[in-house]
């Protein structure tokens, strides 16, 4: 049986140029160092945007596949200037419905533990998520989807420069602070995001379900009142 070169040779369709491999390592690491420029033009334009340009660059992001999973983005409502910087892990059903963070049940009782402060939603306080787009089934984020969405939060900190940040649940937690710890060993004491103190206490949506840790979410904001002061 005649060989592939054979074939082409009689055809007249010769020589064959094949592609060398040192020529295939090449083109990879170009895309590789263009997808890297990408993302660091990415990251740079982020941390220019107004306030003004905020949400809309949210919801047109492509950078990961929740954008294509969510009904609405959630870029985060409130007070721009707010002294206090709320930040969840990711927004769920109701909130992907309505674009807004911290809705429905888990959001009321936000509402009244800022209540219990003095504040309230759009008065000294600020809400946001780490992520923008709800993960499908409200499931856990994925590393990649995090980094895809973090220019966003520390373009949130840049501009809002607030006094102190409130991590609401361990996933926001860790995520803000990079490590992978539980919420007992992380509360009850300060921790810095960018230069800002945090205070880390338990997800609305927790409480709701241990109804007993409302006392120690309650130490928790006491904790926080007191290190802005």
């Amino acid at each position: 049986m005649a060989t592939r070169a054979e074939v082409l040779a009689e055809l007249g369709l010769t020589p064959v140029w094949r592609l060398r491999a040192d020529a295939v390592r090449g083109s990879g690491d170009a895309a590789e160092r263009s997808a890297g420029d990408g993302a660091d033009a990415r990251t740079s334009r982020i941390a220019r945007l107004a306030w003004d340009a905020f949400a809309a660059d949210v919801d047109a992001c492509t950078a990961c596949g929740l954008c294509r999973t969510r009904q609405k983005s959630v870029p985060g409502v409130g007070d721009v200037r707010a002294n206090w910087l709320l930040v969840g892990e990711a927004p769920g059903a109701e909130e992907d419905a309505r674009g807004e963070p911290f809705v429905g049940q888990a959001g009321r009782l936000l509402d009244n533990m800022l209540a219990a402060l003095g504040l309230a939603r759009g008065r000294n306080v600020y809400i946001a998520n780490v992520l923008k787009c709800r993960p499908p089934n409200n499931r856990t984020p994925e590393p990649l989807e995090v980094a895809a969405c973090r220019p966003y939060l520390d373009r949130q900190v840049a501009l809002i420069g607030p006094r102190l940040i409130l991590a609401l649940g361990k996933s926001a937690a860790n995520t803000l602070l990079g490590i992978d710890a539980t919420i007992a060993s992380l509360r009850g004491r300060v921790h810095r995001y960018q230069g800002v103190p945090l205070v880390v206490t338990y997800h609305p949506a927790y409480l709701l379900r241990n109804l007993p840790d409302k006392a120690k979410a309650w130490d928790d904001l006491l904790l926080a009142r007191r290190t802005l002061a």
